[in-house]
């Protein structure tokens, strides 16, 4: 069974959705399906098999939320040190080309939220930077060329 790394910050964020699709979503589905199977012919209902539809969509998101929970490995950011780039670093770069600077904190697949300053732990520029330290200059291949990054600042935030 594969460990799937993750912030604790992360880990709370899909528990929520868990429990509000057990609590919220899953409950007022099977009710949508117990009011549509009340209209009659389930052949031609439409809401009824909308409803069928959620559900489907419902338990398989449980599911997989459930399995990814199982497997995570929760890591907490603030017990981290140290000036190499790792899962949980706060990175900040600054863009050879543009002189633009951006910060980037590498979090699991299920964290990421690029314009919320959160890249994955498996995307290029992440893969890029894993390992490596302040000064180093890093090669991206991005989908617009080849982009290159200085590491002004890794923070543990």
């Amino acid at each position: 069974m594969q460990k799937i790394p993750m912030t604790a910050e992360g880990h709370k964020a899909l528990d929520e959705e868990l429990k509000h699709l057990k609590t919220v979503e899953r409950p007022a589905v099977i009710q949508a399906i117990s009011e549509a199977r009340e209209h009659g012919d389930l052949s031609e209902n439409a809401e009824y098999h909308a409803a069928k539809d959620r559900q489907g969509w419902i338990e398989g998101r449980v599911a997989d939320l459930e399995d990814k929970l199982a497997r995570a490995q929760v890591i907490d950011v603030t017990k981290l040190s140290g000036d190499t780039v790792k899962f949980g670093a706060t990175v900040t770069v600054i863009d050879e080309d543009t002189e633009e600077e951006h910060a980037y904190k590498i979090v699991g697949e299920d964290e990421a939220d690029v314009k919320g300053g959160k890249i994955s732990l498996s995307s290029p520029i992440s893969r890029a930077l894993i390992n490596k330290e302040v000064g180093d200059v890093v090669e991206v291949n991005a989908p617009g060329g080849v982009k290159s990054y200085e590491i002004l600042k890794v923070e543990w935030k």
